[in-house]
C-alpha cells in the first residue's frame, strides 16, 4: 500500500533542500513571510504582520526579521523551544548596527519598535524554561507615557511564581536595543534579569524612574545568573544596577558570575529636587549600583555619574548584604572585584555592610537583626573618585577588604568605621586627602587615625599612601603627609587633572614602584557617552 503525501507538504521539503543548498525562496504565511537563506530559515514580520504568531512558529536556529521604524504592539511571550541554536529576533536595518557598538536614540529609525499599550503588562516577557533567544536592534518601550508598566523586559518571575532553577529562563541575550521610559511616565525597571544566563550588551536604557519606589535599568533577585551587562548607557532613579533587593522564591539562590563591564550609569540632575535643572517630578533615589545578595563579581571599566541624599544618604555604590524580607538568612556578598572605574558627582562614594544589620519584618520570619551570610572578599582596585561630597568609604563588618591604588578626593571623611570590626583589612598605595570638613580616617566612638583602625580593623594594613593635609602624628608609618596640595605635585588639579606629574614626589612611592593612586590609562573613560 503506497503512503500519500500531501502536496503542500512536499512542496516545503523540496523548498527546504533548495534552502538548504544556499538558494533563496520566500513564501507568505499569512500573519509572516517565510524564507531560507544559506540554509537557515528567515520569518520576515512587516507592517500587517503579527509578530507573536512569527515567534510562535519559529524554531531555534532561525532568524525573525521584524520591520525598522514600525511599531509592534504587545506584549509579546517568548516561549518554551526544543531543539539547538537560538531565536534571533531583530530589525530589518540590522546590518547598519555595528557589533560591539552602544546604540543611541538618535540611530531610532534603524530600530523595530515594540510596545505594550496596557498597564503592567511587559512588552517582553518569558513562559518558565524559555531559552536562547536573542534580541537585537529593537526599541523597547509603551504607546503612551500614560501607561504604567513595571518592566519593559521581564525575564523571569519573582518569589510566587518561580521556586525552582529549572523554571528559570536562560541563554537571553539583548543587544544593540534602545529600552526607555518618557520624562514624566512612572516605569520600574528596564530589564528584569531573574534568570540563567543573561547577557544585556551594547544598549541604551533611559528614563527609568518612579515615585515612591525603587526604579532599576536593570534588577534581580530570582535568577542564578551569570549575567553579563556590557557597554550599555544605564539611566534609572531608584539604582541603575541591583542585584539582591528581594529575598528569592528559589532556596539557597545567590545570584552568581556577574560581570558588569564598561557602562555608563547615569542620574540626570533634573531629577534632583532644588538643582536649577529640576522639572518638577520627585522621583525616588537611592544609589547607582547595590549588590545586597551576589557572588563572584566583576565591574570594571565603567562610569558612575551623580548620586544625591534622597532616600537614601547619597552614597553612590553599596555592596551591603541584605536578607531583605527574612527569608533569605544564605544572601551574601562575596568575592566582588571593583577595578578602573570612575565615580563623580555623588554625597558619598562606597558602603559595605558585611552583615545585614537591619530590623526587617515583613514576613514575621526573623529576629532584628536579620540573619544573613557574611559579605567577603573585595577588591577596590585602580579607580578614580572626585566630586565627592561626603564620605569615601563607610565600612561596617565586611571581611577581608582589599583599598589598592585609588585617587579619591572627598569632602567628608576618607573613611567611617562603625559597628562590627573587620578582619583583614588592607588599605595601600591610594591617594587622597584629609579635608577640613572630614576627619581623615575616624571610628565610630573613638576618633581619628590608628585608634579608630585598631578598633574596627584590627589586623589593618595600612601603608605607602598619601593622605595631604593629615596629621602625621595619628597614622601608622610608611605613609606620606604632604601639607599642601602644591607639594603632592598634581598635573592640573584646578581643572580636575588628578594625574601626578613628572616632578610629583610620589611618581615612584607605592609598593610596586609605580605612582600612588590611580593609573589614568586603565580607567574606563570609554564608557561614557553623549546624553
Amino acid at each position: 500500500m503506497t503512503k500519500s503525501v500531501s502536496k503542500p507538504l512536499v512542496m516545503l521539503s523540496v523548498l527546504a533542500v533548495i534552502g538548504a543548498l544556499g538558494l533563496v525562496f520566500a513564501l507568505r504565511r499569512g500573519t509572516y513571510g517565510e524564507s531560507w537563506q544559506n540554509g537557515r530559515r528567515i520569518l520576515t514580520v512587516g507592517p500587517k504582520d503579527d509578530l507573536q504568531a512569527a515567534i510562535n512558529a519559529a524554531q531555534l536556529g532561525d532568524t525573525i526579521v521584524v520591520q525598522a521604524g514600525t511599531i509592534f504592539k504587545g506584549g509579546f511571550v517568548l516561549p518554551v523551544k526544543s531543539g539547538s541554536g537560538e531565536i534571533i529576533i531583530q530589525s530589518s536595518r540590522m546590518s547598519e548596527l555595528p557589533e560591539g557598538v552602544r546604540v543611541t536614540p538618535a540611530q531610532s529609525a534603524l530600530l523595530a519598535k515594540l510596545q505594550s499599550g496596557t498597564n503592567a503588562e511587559p512588552v517582553i516577557r518569558t513562559d518558565p524554561g524559555a531559552h536562547h533567544f536573542r534580541l537585537q536592534g529593537l526599541e523597547i518601550s509603551t504607546t503612551t507615557p500614560s501607561v504604567k508598566i513595571y518592566d519593559l523586559v521581564r525575564f523571569g518571575e519573582g518569589r510566587d511564581k518561580q521556586k525552582t532553577r529549572d523554571a528559570a529562563p536562560h541563554d537571553l541575550v539583548i543587544d544593540r536595543c534602545y529600552i526607555h521610559g518618557f520624562d514624566t511616565q512612572d516605569t520600574q525597571r528596564g530589564v528584569a534579569v531573574n534568570s540563567g544566563e543573561t547577557t544585556v550588551s551594547n544598549s541604551y536604557s533611559s528614563d527609568i524612574h518612579t515615585v515612591g519606589a525603587e526604579a532599576q535599568a536593570i534588577g534581580g533577585w530570582n535568577g542564578p545568573g551569570p549575567f553579563h551587562i556590557v557597554n550599555n548607557y544605564l539611566e534609572a532613579a531608584g539604582e541603575n544596577v541591583m542585584i539582591g533587593g528581594a529575598d528569592p522564591g528559589i532556596i539557597g539562590l545567590v545570584p552568581t558570575d556577574i560581570e558588569i563591564r564598561r557602562n555608563y550609569m547615569f542620574k540626570h540632575l533634573s531629577w534632583r529636587v532644588g538643582d536649577p535643572s529640576y522639572a518638577g517630578k520627585h522621583w525616588t533615589v537611592k544609589n547607582i549600583l547595590e549588590l545586597k545578595n551576589a557572588r563572584r563579581v566583576i565591574i570594571d571599566a565603567n562610569v558612575f555619574e551623580n548620586n544625591w541624599t534622597d532616600a537614601q544618604d547619597g552614597k553612590a555604590i553599596l555592596f551591603t548584604v541584605r536578607n531583605q524580607e527574612c527569608t533569605a538568612p544564605w544572601s551574601t556578598v562575596e568575592n566582588v572585584t571593583f577595578t578602573n572605574n570612575v565615580l563623580k558627582n555623588a554625597d558619598g562614594a562606597l558602603n559595605l555592610l558585611g552583615k545585614d544589620n537591619e530590623v526587617t519584618a515583613s514576613f514575621g520570619k526573623c529576629h532584628p537583626p536579620s540573619a544573613s551570610g557574611q559579605g567577603a572578599n573585595l577588591e577596590i582596585r585602580n579607580n578614580l573618585f572626585y566630586n565627592i561630597h561626603g564620605i569615601f568609604l563607610q565600612l561596617n563588618g565586611f571581611e577581608n577588604v582589599i583599598v589598592d591604588h585609588n585617587t579619591h578626593l572627598q569632602s567628608g571623611n576618607i573613611m567611617t568605621l562603625y559597628g562590627t570590626p573587620v578582619q583583614q583589612f588592607k588599605y595601600v598605595n591610594n591617594l587622597t586627602v584629609r579635608n577640613s570638613n572630614g576627619y581623615g580616617v575616624f571610628g565610630d566612638g573613638t576618633g581619628e587615625g590608628m585608634v579608630a583602625l585598631k578598633k574596627f580593623a584590627p589586623n589593618y594594613v595600612f601603608e605607602n599612601n598619601v593622605l595631604a593635609l593629615a596629621d602625621s602624628s595619628l597614622y601608622p608609618r610608611n605613609n606620606y603627609f604632604p601639607a599642601s596640595l602644591e607639594r603632592v605635585g598634581f598635573v592640573n588639579f584646578e581643572k580636575g587633572d588628578y594625574r601626578l606629574a613628572p616632578s610629583s614626589p610620589f611618581k615612584k612611592s607605592s609598593s610596586d614602584g609605580q605612582p600612588v593612586g590611580c593609573n589614568w590609562e586603565k580607567l574606563g573613560f570609554s564608557a561614557t557617552t553623549p546624553k
